[in-house]
């Protein structure tokens, strides 16, 4: 019979607070590259689970009783190299295109047309407020990887043309995009959470607009705050030097790209992934008849790998278009797939990390936790999902996970306001506190080159911020207009 040492030792909770100590301990102490410290958590917390947690993860994903049995029997290495694998199939080629259309972007002077076009029409002084709504709009269709993939180029060439804001260009692209992710439909969390509760797709992105819009402006207020506190300066990354820039910046506006072509890698995928997400609603079938080969046309072109395929395509041909001189353009691409190899290493250890903290079922004892103590059911839903976001790093895992424990209570439950508050609160409550474990953190921090500090002290507390202002607009909300 195990030990009570033993029993609290592999505790969900212990393995999670176990596994922040190994990576945290990892990248701060021992200095160790981020993809070495997330590897080493990922083993350490893996080696601790016990068998019938892993037991309890896999019949949760209604495996069959043999595939239980192989699954819990499986070496720690293979369950490891399983999620990260996982995770290298969801981000992978996205990672690798987005790289590869952000180096065309910068090399071809495209991205510095696009902010030269923005700062004549805006002035510097609206360029953030470009950002955040460019993101808004954008993370509706698009994952907000893809979003932050592609806006990105554009506020480091800002920064070298401004000399400054670099921390407020980063985290407007980050409040905008961000929690439409997690609030507005057709992303497959607020879809899969507005599904299970018996909310309308329209009233989910509706109500969704409404609260992005009031978190957003949230996240940008702290942006401006933090931007005259924090001066996060623009450094090397994977995909680009200072100097490979500054030179991309100095450049005659007459040997830049029209303005046309310069904005089509951006738009191009988020009209594709768009377009095929809103023929797949309801209510658009439902008025139009459509053909079979439109919508199997859709959905081939609207798959976010084909469409970032397509508008690489593009944006090589803007390099080529250029005829550079001083570097050919297989030397421009084998740098940004170099670079894009690493980050891909990083967020698929990330991956892996979160991965393996799931099958030790700390969704499962959040879950009883939640249910003894008695709060009130928005409150309760969003604490139960900031929760599992940030034991297991995915939002839209926390978002699933945190449905699944709270739906019966809410259909049982006469509610004295409608159901899609409830879905609100779960898609804040997905935003805290992004960490090591999170993927979309080491986008972000390798990506813009900010170090780990700085990316927590902006990014983790912004979402922190922005989900607080979401639970709170959801509480007023539901009071002045419970919509029953």
């Amino acid at each position: 019979m195990a030990s009570h040492r033993d029993r609290v030792i592999t505790d969900p909770l212990w393995l999670l607070v176990i596994g922040i100590l190994v990576v945290i301990g990892g990248i701060m102490a021992a200095r160790l590259p981020a993809f070495l410290a997330l590897v080493l958590g990922a083993l350490v917390v893996g080696a601790l689970t016990p068998a019938a947690s892993l037991q309890r993860y896999a019949q949760d994903k209604k495996m069959s009783e043999a595939a239980v049995e192989d699954f819990v029997k499986q070496p720690l290495g293979k369950r490891v190299a399983a999620q990260f694998g996982n995770t290298c199939a969801s981000i992978g080629i996205l990672i690798a295109l987005a790289s590869v259309i952000g180096k065309c972007l910068l090399d071809s002077g495209a991205a510095d047309r696009i902010v030269r076009s923005a700062m004549r029409v805006l002035g510097e002084p609206r360029a953030p407020l470009a950002f955040l709504s460019s993101g808004f709009l954008l993370g509706i269709p698009v994952f907000f990887d893809t979003v932050f993939y592609l806006l990105i180029p554009l506020g480091k060439a800002l920064r070298l043309r401004t000399g400054r804001n670099y921390t407020l260009y980063v985290l407007s692209i980050i409040a905008g995009g961000t929690m439409t992710h997690s609030l507005v439909p057709p992303t497959p969390g607020p879809l899969f959470v507005a599904a299970h509760l018996g909310v309308s797709i329209g009233m989910m992105m509706l109500a969704g607009i409404v609260v992005g819009i009031i978190t957003a402006t949230s996240g940008y207020l702290y942006a401006v705050w933090l931007n005259r506190r924090l001066d996060i300066p623009l450094r090397d990354t994977p995909d680009a030097t200072i100097a490979q820039l500054t030179a991309i910046t100095q450049r005659d506006e007459r040997e830049l790209p029209p303005l046309g072509l310069s904005l089509l890698p951006i738009l191009l995928p988020v009209l594709l992934i768009a377009g095929n997400a809103m023929l797949k609603l309801d209510f658009i079938s439902q008025q139009i008849e459509l053909s079979p080969q439109l919508l199997a046309f859709a959905a081939f072109v609207g798959d976010p790998n084909v469409a970032l395929a397509i508008s690489t395509v593009f944006a090589i041909g803007l390099m080529l278009k250029r005829k550079q001189k001083d570097k050919p353009l297989a030397s421009a691409l084998e740098e940004a797939l170099t670079g894009g190899g690493l980050i891909i290493l990083i967020t698929a250890a990330g991956g892996a990390f979160g991965g393996i903290l799931q099958q030790t079922g700390v969704g499962f004892r959040i879950e009883s936790l939640a249910t003894t103590y008695q709060i009130g059911i928005l409150p309760l839903a969003w604490f139960v999902t900031a929760l599992i976001r940030t034991a297991q790093g995915s939002a839209t895992v926390a978002m699933i996970t945190a449905v699944g424990i709270l739906g019966n209570l809410v259909h049982a439950t006469e509610l004295p306001f409608h159901p899609v508050y409830v879905a609100l609160a779960i898609g804040c409550g997905s935003k805290p506190f992004p960490w090591m474990n999170d993927s979309g953190f080491w986008v972000i921090s390798r990506m813009s080159g900010m170090t780990v500090g700085e990316t927590i002290k902006s990014f983790s507390v912004m979402q922190c911020v922005m989900s607080l202002t979401g639970l709170a607009a959801i509480l007023v909300l539901a009071k002045l207009f419970p919509l029953i």
